[in-house]
């Protein structure tokens, strides 16, 4: 296929304004990289006269160094929509945090149907680190995160949200249970393997993404978002079309406009490309 960057007269007619892409298991592969052709696609793109918002549920300081890493000196969407961030200024535009007092109210009838969970919470800030309480499994990798003994220390300063675990319920389990018991309260949300949060009622990747566009003048009828995972289904309701990734939650597969392939296989570049080219892809 030749790359879309050759192809200037089929990329004038890129047909959105914005593209909205996750981050883990969508633009990144397994190796926590981008590969050159999803580059290269989301550089067409932006050519093209669209703009690429990066969408996530990791909270800023768990997403900078990648974006960093990138180039990316755009707006992103982190914390599951509680951030806006400027990356080339690396700047908070906006940020929400979650109650304690009701967080722990939420947690207290949460654990009165299923029993003690090993809990973790999210800083808000720039620099807001995760403390990790006791018996938390925290994924390996270069991140931000302190162990604490004292369950008093987890909300000892504002937090933009609670991570949860349970030694028997898996993650859908998990969530679903902690939805009937405390969601008039809280929003909870399954964002990965072993990453069931707890938010602040109504908070979404949609809200954070409807801000973001606004600032940029673009509209919900302008955008094609990507993602793999039951979080990204409100992102998806709000976008023009939503695409699944083939490694995607059946969940999200279900609300999804289209599957790509898997973001091992350039998922997001397979559809960008087609788009660039002027080919039909829903």
């Amino acid at each position: 296929m030749p790359s879309p960057a050759s192809a200037p007269a089929a990329a004038a007619a890129f047909p959105y304004k914005l593209v909205a892409t996750d981050l883990d298991g969508t633009l990144l592969r397994e190796d926590h990289t981008v590969s050159g052709r999803t580059r290269e696609a989301l550089a067409a793109v932006t050519e093209a006269g669209a703009a690429h918002i990066i969408v996530t549920g990791r909270a800023v300081p768990w997403t900078r160094h990648i974006l960093d890493d990138l180039g990316y000196e755009g707006i992103a969407v982190c914390g599951q929509g509680a951030q806006v961030y400027h990356a080339g200024e690396h700047r908070l535009l906006t940020s929400l945090t979650l109650d304690r007092q009701l967080a722990g109210l939420a947690l207290a009838k949460i654990e009165r149907e299923v029993g003690p969970l090993s809990l973790a919470v999210g800083r808000d800030g720039l620099e807001g680190k995760v403390l990790v309480g006791a018996g938390f499994r925290l994924q390996e990798g270069p991140l931000p995160a302190e162990s604490v003994t004292d369950r008093t220390e987890l909300w000892s300063a504002p937090i933009n949200k609670v991570y949860v675990q349970h030694p028997e319920l898996d993650d859908d389990a998990l969530a679903q249970a902690a939805r009937a018991a405390a969601g008039g309260l809280v929003d909870v949300v399954m964002a990965g393997p072993g990453v069931v949060e707890i938010l602040p009622l109504g908070l979404t990747k949609a809200t954070g993404l409807s801000l973001a566009a606004r600032r940029l003048g673009v509209k919900a009828a302008d955008t094609i978002a990507f993602g793999d995972m039951p979080n990204d289904i409100p992102m998806f309701g709000w976008a023009r079309h939503g695409v699944a990734m083939a490694n995607a939650h059946e969940e999200l597969k279900a609300v999804a406009d289209g599957v790509t392939a898997s973001n091992e296989d350039d998922g997001i570049a397979v559809v960008l490309e087609r788009l660039l080219l002027g080919e039909s892809v829903f």
